[in-house]
């Protein structure tokens, strides 16, 4: 049996695509001039953040995470005896560590459990690694132990276990928002042989404790459980595509989902917005004429919420999927992976792993916070990185995903009141739609196991009323959801806001924070 990476042997930040550097590669593109220019002139006009992702654009760009061997030298606490609380792992805490979660199991008597962020080194004298937990996601501890060590009140549990056990264990008593995360270093761990199988079992235990035993377990090389959620039922699913013309977009969208898609019952809704060239309007007649599809007239200013508003009306789908018309499926299974979370009782919305015209991550799900509002996770990563923490590999919790390829149930869709197509009428929407279920009480996942191509934006021309429109969405956004930009929940504020995201460590890290719980 191989020795098992520490945190289950999931990617940590390590480069996860080429090992060029990203300096290098850099050198490479600025001979190209007109990259240089471009690069160059962004800067000179001050727009630091636009020039670094113009040029990740062009280059890709990888994780550059890893830290010197003498991190591990830091000073370090004394294990913990006749506190409050008790430690769980393998890992030693640093100094002052002890002293901060004392203190907030103090200021918050519902709090059972805690867990930070850490330092892994997997070879005496090799590269450091930091652990950057999201706040606490159930569905990614499945799949990824990504706890490390975790302080528990000495009250909480019958008797000690290990750290995932445990974890489960209080969810299951005190619900998950009794498992609190506190940015900043509290821990150095190196790896041990504990086997993964363990991890295995610990997640059999937990899921048949929980009603979940239909849901099926495999674990993977290098200690990643792949976790597959029963599908009771196929039922009918209902695909949206707005368009206007473009049919060099919309026909192969349309084939891919009738040509690769594996799913029984579907039916394609096309959102016409006064398409006008001839042959486009011929392929719609032949559409609708030999009843593989529903066109569905949406007149007026294009208008990308109503549009789908109107077609989710039509629809008899109980399964609503929103898609762009440049998106192209190629993978049979995809409507099954998202298909397989939408229906779980307290999912909203699900997002798919999208990929660009160079096969780079384009959707990983999206970030609050970052660039001032949001953006898109991994973005400029190879298309088979694992992601940090295998998030490009398995299901996870995150704010909100992209509805250029979403999928939600009609009845939770319509309960929101759909899209806002008042304050959000092109841009926003999705983000707008997710966030509104997660306050219902619903979670939004990213299932990469549902991959697709978007040739993003292909279909979308700037126009002096088009930007004017932008900008009022933009003060919709931040007044309806200000507070929520602050920090994402689901993302670490010790990455770099100012490079894609999930690339690079900020300048202050490590930066401590109040606890952070699940929304």
């Amino acid at each position: 049996m191989s020795r098992p990476d520490p945190m289950g042997g999931v990617s940590l930040g390590e480069p996860s695509g080429s090992r060029r550097s990203f300096r290098a590669t850099a050198r490479d593109v600025l001979r190209q001039p007109r990259a240089a220019l471009g690069v160059l002139t962004a800067r000179l006009a001050g727009k630091r953040l636009r020039a670094r992702q113009r040029l990740a654009a062009l280059i890709g760009i990888d994780h550059r995470l890893a830290l010197p061997a003498t991190e591990m030298d830091r000073p370090r606490d004394e294990a913990p005896a006749g506190g409050s609380f008790i430690l769980l792992g393998s890992g030693t805490l640093l100094q002052g560590a002890s002293e901060r979660i004392e203190r907030a199991f103090a200021d918050d008597p519902n709090l059972q459990a805690l867990y930070g962020d850490g330092l892994v080194q997997r070879e005496p004298g090799g590269p450091v690694f930091p652990i950057l937990p999201p706040a606490f996601d159930p569905d990614l501890l499945l799949s990824v132990d990504y706890l490390g060590t975790l302080a528990v009140r000495r009250d909480a549990l019958l008797s000690p276990s290990d750290p995932l056990s445990a974890a489960f264990v209080i969810a299951e008593r005190y619900g998950a928002k009794a498992i609190g995360h506190l940015p900043g270093l509290l821990y150095l761990h190196r790896p041990n042989d504990e086997p993964a199988n363990h991890r295995l079992a610990a997640v059999r235990a937990h899921l048949d404790r929980t009603g979940r035993e239909a849901v099926m377990l495999m674990m993977e090389t290098g200690g990643l459980v792949r976790v597959t959620h029963p599908l009771p039922e196929t039922p009918l699913v209902s695909v949206i595509v707005p368009t206007r013309d473009r049919l060099d977009l919309l026909r192969p969208c349309l084939d891919a989902l009738r040509s690769r898609t594996a799913w029984p019952r579907l039916e394609v809704l096309v959102c016409d917005n006064e398409s006008r060239e001839p042959e486009t309007l011929a392929y719609l007649r032949t559409l609708a004429g030999e009843g593989r599809g529903v066109v569905v007239p949406c007149p007026g200013p294009f208008n990308f919420a109503a549009m789908n508003n109107a077609a989710a009306a039509q629809a008899k789908g109980s399964l609503l999927v929103f898609m762009n018309n440049d998106v192209e499926a190629f993978r049979p299974d995809w409507l099954v992976a998202m298909a397989r979370h939408a229906l779980r009782p307290e999912v909203g919305a699900v997002g798919a792993k999208l990929l660009d015209g160079e096969g780079r991550i384009q959707h990983g799900g999206i970030v609050l916070g970052t660039g001032g509002l949001a953006t898109h996770a991994h973005r400029h990563f190879p298309g088979d990185a694992p992601g940090y923490l295998s998030t490009l590999r398995v299901a996870h919790r995150v704010s909100a995903v992209t509805a250029a390829c979403l999928m939600v149930e009609a009845r939770k869709f319509h309960a929101v009141g759909g899209f806002d197509a008042d304050e959000f009428a092109v841009d926003f929407n999705d983000v707008d739609l997710c966030l509104r279920l997660n306050a219902a009480g619903y979670h939004t996942l990213q299932v990469p196991e549902a991959v697709l191509h978007h040739r993003e934006a292909a279909s979308r021309r700037w126009t002096p009323e088009a930007r004017a429109r932008h900008e009022r969405e933009v003060a919709a956004f931040k007044k309806r959801w200000g507070p929520l930009l602050v920090q994402d929940p689901h993302y670490h504020l010790g990455f770099d806001t100012g490079l894609s995201t999930h690339a690079r460590l900020a300048k202050d890290f490590p930066r401590q924070g109040p606890v952070r719980r699940p929304a």
